[in-house]
């Protein structure tokens, strides 16, 4: 069996936490700004307004505009107003990828409700 060292450990998790912000500088993210990554002793504050339910009503939004943006390309092509099928098939898969990652979202919480109402108390 091999033995850990704290300063082993304490060594890796630099290496990963440089590595990590490395990564966030290359895709244009500021280590401050990333969301869910806070340092030693940072404490997390949510931004004002911002809450679950907000956050959910955003997204739900955000498909039904792709959906809605999806069918107004579908009947403008119908009706010959435009002839760019490839951009007509992208919103569709578009406004398809978001309805199902909204259905798969659904799912899970309906599955944690599920899952917390059998808890016993």
């Amino acid at each position: 069996m091999t033995r850990i060292d704290s300063s082993g450990l304490l060594a890796m998790r630099s290496a990963i936490l440089q590595q990590n912000a490395a990564l966030q500088k290359a895709a244009g993210v500021g280590a401050a700004e990333a969301p869910g990554v806070s340092g030693p002793g940072a404490t997390s504050s949510a931004p004002a307004g911002a809450s679950f339910g907000g956050a959910l009503t955003s997204a739900l939004t955000q498909v039904n505009d792709l959906q809605a943006r999806s069918a107004d390309m579908a009947s403008s092509y119908e009706r010959g107003e435009t002839t760019d099928i490839a951009a007509v098939m992208l919103a569709r898969e578009k406004a398809s990828v978001g309805f199902q990652a909204t259905l798969q979202v659904r799912n899970k919480l309906l599955s944690a409700y599920k899952d917390i109402m059998s808890m016993p108390v």
